[in-house]
C-alpha cells in the first residue's frame, strides 16, 4: 500500500477538512501523494480551492503551492481512493453526552464509496469500542463487505494543537493501531511517510482510542486543580501565579495554571471517557469533578468582576466592559465551545453592557456562532472595565497607556483590568490600574 500510494497508483483520501483533517492532507500531498480532501461543507470548500485558509493552521502558500489535493464535496470521488482516513469532530450534546453522528456520518459516507482491499482509519477522538463496535457494523452494511476480509480499520488519534506550528502532525510522534497485525503494520507504514519522530504501534484499537481520550482528561484534571487552587487563594488574599512560580523551583512540580478550559478537545473528551465508564456500571470520581470546577470557572470570573466592580465604586447595571479575545485559545480562530462567551454571558445575566474584541476571530463565525457583533479598538465608547481574556500575539506587547485611553475616568475611579491569562507584569501595573489575575 505504501509503495501504491507513493508511486500515485492509490489516492488518499481525508473525511473532513478542519483544524486536524487539512494539514494532514496538505501534509500527504506534499510528499507527491495524491489525496482527495473532503467535506460536506461547500463554503468550506471553496475556500480552500480559492486559496483561503480560514483555519491559519497551513496558510495560503502551502495551500496554492500543494498540486496533488483534490478538494471535493463529492463524495462519490471516495472511489478512487483506497486509503481512507476519517478526521471529523465528535463534540457533546445534551447533558454533555457523546454525540456520534459526525462519525456515524463519516462511516456512512465512506460506506457508501468503499471498495475491496481499502484500510480505513479513524481519527476522531471517540471513548474505546467506537470504531469495531459501531463504525465497522456501518461500514459493513452500506457497503455490503465485510471487515477483515474486504477492507480492513485501524485506529490514530489526532494529536494536533491548533495554532501551534512547532507541534504538527509532522513533528509528534503518531500512535497507530489495526485490527490485526497485517493492518498495523500497513497502517504504520502509510503514517511514516510524513512523521519525522516516527509512529507507536499500540497493542489494539481499544488501547490506542484509550490513549487519545486520556490524554486530554489528565490535562483537564490538572487545570481544574490549579483553578480550585485559584478559588482559594484567592479568599486567602494570595496571587495564584505567585505561589505556582515558588513551587515550580522544584524538579518534580506540574506547571499548568489557571485559565478557562474550553475549545473541541480538553472540555470535550473527558465525557467520552465518563460516558463509558458509566455505561459499565462506574461513575467517575475524579474526572467528573474536574470537569465541574472547570466548567464553573467562568462564573467564578464574572462574580468576581462585578464584586471589584463595586468595591470600585462604580455600578453594576449599564456599565461597559471591554472584553479582548473570544477564541477558545491565543493565535487561534477557532470559537468552538468558548468558555468566554459563558463569562459574556454571566455579565450581561447583571446588566452589564459587554463588548468584544478579537483580532484573529472571523466575525461573521462569531455572529453566527454566539450572536456577537466583534468591534474595532478604533472609537470604541469609554469601558469601566477591561478582561483580557486569550493570549494573541496582538495583545502581548500592548501599550498600558492606550489600554488607559480606553477607560471612562469620569468618576475617579480606578480602572479594573482583569488579566485572565497573566499578560502583564503584575508589579508594574497594579500602581496605577486595579489589577487582578487569576
Amino acid at each position: 500500500m505504501k509503495n501504491e500510494i507513493l508511486s500515485r497508483k492509490e489516492k488518499i483520501s481525508v473525511i473532513g477538512m478542519g483544524y486536524v483533517g487539512l494539514p494532514l492532507a496538505i501534509a500527504f500531498a506534499e510528499k507527491g501523494i495524491e489525496v482527495v480532501g473532503f467535506d460536506l461543507n461547500k463554503e468550506k470548500i471553496e475556500k480552500y480551492l480559492a486559496g483561503e485558509d480560514p483555519t491559519n493552521e497551513v496558510g495560503k502558500e502551502r495551500l496554492v503551492n500543494v498540486k496533488t489535493i483534490k478538494y471535493t464535496t463529492d463524495e462519490a470521488e471516495l472511489k478512487n481512493a483506497k486509503f481512507h482516513i476519517v478526521a471529523v469532530p465528535t463534540p457533546v450534546g445534551k447533558n454533555n453526552i457523546p454525540d456520534l453522528k459526525p462519525v456515524e456520518g463519516a462511516s456512512q459516507i465512506i460506506g457508501r464509496n468503499l471498495t475491496k482491499g481499502s484500510y480505513v482509519v479513524f481519527e476522531s477522538t471517540v471513548y474505546p469500542g467506537v470504531t469495531e463496535d459501531i463504525c465497522v457494523p456501518i461500514l459493513e452494511k452500506e457497503s455490503g463487505l465485510k471487515c477483515g476480509i474486504d477492507f480492513k480499520v485501524g485506529y490514530s488519534p489526532e494529536r494536533v494543537n491548533p495554532g501551534d506550528k512547532l507541534n504538527t502532525v509532522e513533528t509528534i510522534v503518531k500512535i497507530v493501531s489495526g485490527m490485526d497485525e497485517e493492518a498495523l503494520n500497513i497502517i504504520a507504514e502509510v503514517y511514516e511517510i510524513i512523521v519525522k519522530p516516527g509512529v507507536y504501534r499500540a497493542s489494539s484499537i481499544k488501547v490506542a482510542e484509550a490513549a487519545k481520550v486520556i490524554e486530554n482528561s489528565q490535562r483537564d484534571v490538572n487545570i481544574a486543580f490549579v483553578n480550585e487552587l485559584a478559588m482559594i487563594f484567592e479568599k486567602m488574599g494570595i496571587d495564584t501565579h505567585e505561589v505556582l512560580e515558588a513551587a515550580g523551583t522544584k524538579w518534580n512540580f506540574l506547571k499548568f495554571f489557571p485559565g478557562l478550559v474550553g475549545g473541541h478537545c480538553i472540555g470535550v473528551d473527558p465525557y467520552y471517557l465518563t460516558y463509558k465508564s458509566e455505561e459499565l456500571g462506574y461513575i467517575s470520581q475524579l474526572i467528573l469533578s474536574g470537569r465541574r470546577i472547570n466548567d464553573g470557572m467562568s462564573k467564578f470570573v464574572a462574580e468576581k468582576y462585578v464584586r471589584e466592580l463595586i468595591k470600585s465604586d462604580k455600578k453594576v447595571k449599564g456599565s461597559k466592559v471591554l472584553v479582548m479575545g473570544l477564541t477558545f485559545k491565543e493565535n487561534c480562530p477557532d470559537l468552538r465551545n468558548s468558555k468566554i462567551n459563558d463569562v459574556i454571558k454571566e455579565l450581561n445575566e447583571y446588566g452589564i453592557e459587554v463588548l468584544v474584541h478579537d483580532p484573529v476571530a472571523d466575525k461573521k463565525e462569531a455572529m453566527v456562532e454566539y450572536g456577537i457583533e466583534l468591534v474595532d479598538l478604533e472609537n470604541l465608547p469609554l469601558v469601566d472595565g477591561i478582561i483580557m481574556a486569550v493570549k494573541h500575539n496582538e495583545y502581548m506587547n500592548i501599550d498600558i497607556n492606550n489600554l488607559k485611553n480606553l477607560y471612562d475616568k469620569q468618576n475617579g475611579c480606578s480602572p479594573i483590568l482583569f488579566d485572565l491569562k497573566g499578560i502583564f507584569n503584575k508589579k508594574e501595573i497594579e500602581k496605577e490600574i486595579n489589577y487582578w489575575r487569576m
